[in-house]
């Protein structure tokens, strides 16, 4: 008889097979107790998520904020335009990519299909502008000058335009009030991109897709307050796309307004005397070089002393903001960015550094008094001084014989800080410096008055400048040395000369560094806006103040205003006294000394004026010409790269400035209601009760007539001054400087 089952399945098998059976129902029930939980239990949380996924969100954009001057006058503002955008989405879902659409809305806006087409292809380093750098999801606009019947062509027409909108909105306008253009200051918008959505998202300022930000400048320091929040309604829509339901609106929020410091008049003033200024100079021969100046950029800055508020602020090469409304072209793009455009978008007031020649001596002078050097001390001053088998000269080979510090500061002389600056180079050790911490007044006393650092204006991407100190030499040498090591030769030209020297002792303050440094030579850096500071502050008594152009914020709705306080980084490392007889020095300067020349007839009995020339040399260019000025309420620093003396460029120019500001007639008299700004603005704008800011007319600048007198002087030759300027004596040396005809350049040594 058999022991196997009639099932003729063994014992282990039938094992095996319960064993199934109950993993099978196991899993069933696993499976059963899921469904119950999602189903019953949390259902409608998940049924609530569900109805979340088909959400649509319109953006209505928040009307970005007006930036406006001291007086209330928009210097940006928002106009409402018709603006044709496409959607890039709906427009890649068609068969040909949206082409046949893209092409017939050129014809109906008059525009080429290719050009239509490059408007929303999006940026990357290899596509050229125009191109989009937003979020390819949001609209993408076309153009901004839709006139009313082509946009009604496109909205009655839509099934032939699918993914095209035409709608009224609110575009940013730059309306340069009285041609005061304002650009560098001002910036620009363009899209957000994704990136910066993501980096925003988790802040509590966090960008839509249809957002414009700024770029630089006033828009994009001051973008948090002057974009606002746009408003978004949320919609339910089923899978077919079908409204069903409001969800959620958020109203948009305008953005807030921003009261600048600038005083639009006084900044047409700046900007076309720059221009001018630029303009005369080309016309005038430089004997150094066998030709004309270049004179291809510059920058000019008016501060209030007491406050450290921008009142005007110029740069040049400029431009047009208005190109970067509604996407720029590839040609604006080009004359902007290219290598022959100079860079306008540089704002040379904080971004544009350079030697400052004797406009540093003011420092060098406060150096010498600390290291014990009397201000009314005798020093030599010398046609030259010389250093081993190295010449310095003194301009022209001048010899004033001893003179005071002041003296030295009126007639510019080199000599004498020479003497200073290597008298304690050598007292510190020279080469080889004694054990122990250097004195280095020189360099500390630069520090000191805030340079080699940023001033902290309210504007973006200012740069530090330089002091060429031990700190500096030691890092730069590293990063060089290699460099010149290389390409250095003890018997080689100029260059490769002072690369031999770098590379053998480049870490080291030889003798001729501390020399050229005295006098605002060699490695040292300065910005327009450093100088504003510094000579500021000799005007207030001492204190440095952080340039401010932002005056206040206000609400749209003009019930919440912030006021942006002036704020002080310090004080000047001179004592009164100093600042007493280095003020009586300036003041020389603009009577007697090397601006004399050009300022023929001011008032000084009335307005006190004081005034720093400076003409810095510049390896392989023409000289630099520097101004520094300031009243007992304005700083006013004008600078042109290319463009020869400091009085011989600028002089005319300041001059006018300070004319507008005081309102100085041809005579000398003062006629305070011609006078754009007599004392500085300190109240804010009037503020309607609706929120809106009063805003006066504002007259175009008509240098003609105050300038009559001006443009004569020009014209004449610089070795002739005006009949109002006694005639120069030896002290003048700005006067001189255009005719002189020296044989080479006066040699900058390393």
């Amino acid at each position: 008889m058999s022991n196997i089952p009639e099932t003729g399945r063994t014992p282990r098998v039938q094992i095996r097979l319960v064993v199934i059976q109950i993993l099978v129902l196991s899993l069933l029930g696993t499976l059963g107790g899921r469904l119950w939980y999602l189903q019953i239990r949390n259902g409608s949380e998940y049924a609530k998520e569900a109805s979340g996924n088909h959400v649509q969100q319109v953006v209505q954009p928040a009307v970005r904020g007006e930036i406006l001057d001291a007086r209330g006058v928009p210097i940006a503002d928002n106009e409402t335009r018709l603006v044709v955008s496409a959607s890039r989405t709906d427009l890649l879902k068609m068969k040909d990519d949206g082409k046949g659409v893209l092409t017939k809305l050129g014809s109906v806006l008059g525009m080429k299909p290719q050009d239509v087409m490059d408007k929303v292809r999006l940026c990357d380093s290899k596509t050229p502008q125009p191109c989009w750098n937003g979020s390819p999801y949001q609209p993408i606009p076309i153009t901004d000058e839709a006139t009313p019947r082509q946009a009604l062509q496109i909205r009655e027409r839509s099934e032939d335009f699918p993914g095209i909108t035409a709608e009224p909105e609110a575009v940013r306008r730059y309306p340069s009030p009285g041609e005061a253009n304002t650009a560098q200051v001002l910036g620009y918008l363009s899209p957000v991109t994704d990136n910066e959505i993501q980096q925003a998202k988790d802040t509590d300022s966090p960008y839509l897709r249809s957002d414009q930000v700024g770029r630089s400048g006033l828009e994009r320091q001051y973008d948090k307050a002057l974009r606002g929040k746009a408003g978004v309604t949320r919609y339910e829509v089923d899978n077919l796309g079908r409204v069903i339901g409001k969800a959620k609106s958020d109203p948009a929020q305008a953005g807030s307004n921003l009261v600048t410091s600038i005083d639009a008049r006084v900044q047409r003033v700046a900007e076309y005397e720059l221009d001018n200024a630029m303009k005369i100079a080309r016309t005038q021969f430089d004997d150094i070089t066998g030709e004309n100046y270049k004179a291809d950029s510059g920058a000019v800055v008016v501060m209030e002393a007491k406050t450290g508020r921008i009142v005007a602020m110029a740069s040049a090469p400029t431009y047009d903001p208005n190109v970067w409304v509604g996407g720029i072209s590839a040609k604006d793009y080009q004359q902007l960015t290219g290598k022959g455009s100079d860079y306008p978008l540089l704002n040379r007031a904080i971004q544009g550094q350079s030697a400052p020649g004797s406009t540093f001596k003011v420092v060098s002078t406060a150096a010498a008094v600390e290291a014990g050097y009397s201000f009314d001390g005798n020093y030599p001053c010398t046609s030259s001084y010389s250093v081993g088998g190295q010449v310095f000269k003194n301009f022209e080979g001048e010899n004033f014989g001893p003179i005071s510090l002041g003296r030295a500061l009126e007639v510019s002389c080199d000599t004498v800080f020479y003497g200073l600056a290597d008298n304690e180079w050598k007292k510190d050790g020279g080469i080889n410096p004694k054990k122990g911490q250097p004195k280095d007044y020189f360099y500390k006393a630069a520090h000191q008055f805030g340079l080699g650092k940023p001033t902290g204006i309210d504007l973006p991407n200012e740069v530090s400048g330089r002091v060429p100190d031990r700190e500096w030499k030691q890092k730069y040498w590293e990063a060089n040395k290699d460099s010149w090591c290389k390409t250095g030769k003890k018997d080689g030209d100029y260059v490769q000369k002072i690369a031999y020297e770098n590379c053998l002792e480049g870490n080291k303050m030889r003798e001729g560094d501390s020399i050229n440094y005295s006098i605002g030579q060699g490695d040292t850096l300065l910005t327009p806006i450093q100088e504003a500071v510094i000579y500021s502050a000799i005007s207030n008594g001492g204190t440095m103040w952080n340039p401010t152009i932002g005056k206040a914020v206000i609400s749209a709705d003009g019930k919440h205003v912030s006021e942006i306080k002036p704020k002080s980084h310090g004080k000047l490392p001179i004592d009164q006294k100093t600042r007493d007889v280095m003020e009586q020095a300036l003041a020389g300067v603009v009577t007697r000394g090397t601006a004399a020349w050009k300022f023929g007839g001011w008032p000084q009995d009335k307005i006190a004026l004081h005034a720093k020339t400076g003409t810095a040399e510049v390896y392989g260019k023409q000289t630099t010409s520097w101004l520094a000025t300031y009243s007992k309420d304005y700083a006013v620093i004008m600078t042109i790269a290319q463009a020869g003396t400091g009085s011989g460029a600028s002089g005319e120019a300041v001059h006018n400035i300070y004319d507008a500001l005081y309102g100085v007639q041809k005579d000398g008299s003062i006629d305070k209601k011609k006078a754009l700004l007599y004392t500085p603005q300190k109240d804010l704008p009037k503020i309607q009760p609706d929120g809106s800011i009063t805003a006066p007319k504002i007259e175009k600048y008509d240098p003609k007539a105050d300038q009559a007198e001006g443009e004569g002087q020009q014209g004449m030759p610089t070795d002739n001054p005006p009949a109002t300027v006694p005639t120069p004596t030896s002290t003048n040396r700005d006067t001189r400087r255009r005719t002189a005809r020296p044989k080479k350049r006066r040699r900058i040594l390393t």
